[in-house]
């Protein structure tokens, strides 16, 4: 009989440690979900680029291949540069033309401006003649009443006046259309200039028939060759940009009050799980589109009329950068596994 009450009180406060440990562990379990949150909603990510040309042609040169790794400044590809090359050669021609066009200009210029110079000198001496006559017209007629000079000596001093003003009349007339005939290079040096940047157009419209990586990267989706016209409408493939790895992580918005940029992550890829990576929160995403209600639709919202007694948490994506990735196992869109440590003391402010 004595040995049935400890056997009573053993049974039970077994369960009850039983489910007090339950307890505690489940306490510490969601602790541990609101203090590091976990999410194997995540992918790898990088930035990437279309790779197109500048100029339209044909490809003569396919340097790269289907998922190839690319240093920056590999050549890509090549565009067939003989279109170019004849556009510069015009452009020069034309250059040359045009300098020998100035230069001969420019000789008449001088000659023209030696016509007005000369015909500036004949105004000259026609002002200085008309003075001249002008003066031995006022020194004659005080003479006549005097009977020192006859009636027909002023006529002829009166003539030789009105002579010289026309002369020097013409001669100003004469001057005004040769300075007016006087031209310029200056039409001519503009249009230089148009034919010079037209030259450095053609110049750098040629270089990028040489398409190069514009950073190391990872070629993908290629489905061309050599024969294929190419165009800036129209990507040839992909440049997936490997100095910079992400994962994006899609975590409950009642998990993002702990998240700040710079929050320490630990990450792996499904594709192995044995590498653990180390990263830190790049951005927290601040917009999704919503798959129910809330809606704009011609200026007003739309909300569904059932009520929906259980809500689900929303999903905000969370970028992390991954620091050290190994460029063979990261690729992009690969499922990933993050853990965040918002407590870490090594967190960014």
């Amino acid at each position: 009989m004595a040995s049935s009450k400890p056997h009573q009180f053993t049974s039970r406060v077994v369960p009850v440690l039983l489910v007090l440990v339950t307890l505690l562990v489940l306490l510490y379990v969601l602790w541990r979900v609101d203090t590091a949150p976990r999410t194997d909603d995540a992918y790898a990510y990088a930035d990437s680029i279309d790779v197109v040309p500048e100029v339209n042609g044909r490809i003569v040169d396919m340097a790269v291949h289907d998922n190839e790794a690319v240093k920056q400044g590999d050549v890509l590809f090549r565009i067939d540069p003989r279109p170019f090359d004849d556009e510069l050669a015009r452009s020069r021609a034309s250059l040359a033309a045009l300098d020998k066009q100035i230069s001969l200009m420019q000789r008449t210029v001088k000659a023209q401006q030696y016509n007005a110079d000369s015909a500036q000198a004949a105004v000259e001496r026609a002002r200085a003649a008309a003075s001249q006559a002008a003066l031995t017209l006022r020194r004659t007629e005080p003479l006549l009443p005097k009977g020192y000079v006859s009636a027909e000596e002023v006529d002829r001093a009166r003539t030789a006046r009105r002579s010289a003003e026309a002369e020097l009349e013409a001669a100003r007339l004469q001057a005004q259309q040769a300075s007016a005939s006087v031209t310029g290079v200056d039409a001519l040096v503009a249009q230089r200039d148009v034919v010079t940047a037209e030259i450095a157009l053609a110049e750098f419209r040629k270089e990028m028939t040489i398409v190069r990586a514009p950073f190391d990267g990872r070629i993908v989706s290629l489905k061309t060759t050599v024969g294929q016209f190419a165009s800036p409408l129209k990507p040839l493939f992909t440049l997936i940009d490997n100095r910079n790895w992400y994962v994006v992580a899609n975590f409950r918005e009642t998990e993002l009050k702990h998240i700040r940029a710079g929050t320490p992550a630990k990450v792996y890829l499904m594709a192995d799980t044995g590498q653990l990576f180390d990263g830190r929160v790049d951005s927290i995403g601040y917009g999704v589109l919503p798959d129910d209600g809330g809606l704009v639709l011609e200026g007003l919202p739309r909300v569904q009329r059932s009520l929906n007694w259980v809500r689900v948490a929303q999903r905000f994506p969370v970028k992390i950068r991954v620091e050290r990735p190994n460029p063979q196992l990261f690729r992009l869109g690969a499922s990933a596994v993050v853990k965040l440590d918002p407590g870490s003391s090594t967190q960014a402010r």
